[in-house]
């Protein structure tokens, strides 16, 4: 994560948030040398809840077939 002073950090707050959007790598604002904000984004869409599961979730088998033989169903 990077750091950056609050004084450069206003300096350059447009050009920062680009950067953290683009990359999606924090930077940590310090103030005297003390950690007092953090500008952090999410590269994934709003509308995207999944992406909470990232890493946590494994496919294992067929996702898309039927969970039971087409056998057992009765057709009308």
């Amino acid at each position: 994560m990077k750091r950056m002073a609050a004084g450069k950090f206003k300096a350059e707050c447009l050009a920062v948030m680009d950067e953290v959007s683009q990359t999606g790598e924090a930077v940590l604002i310090t103030k005297h040398g003390k950690p007092v904000a953090k500008a952090g984004g999410s590269r994934q869409p709003a509308d995207d809840v999944f992406w909470i599961y990232g890493g946590k979730v494994k496919i294992v088998g067929d996702i898309v077939g039927p969970v039971t033989p087409l056998e057992g169903w009765e057709l009308k």
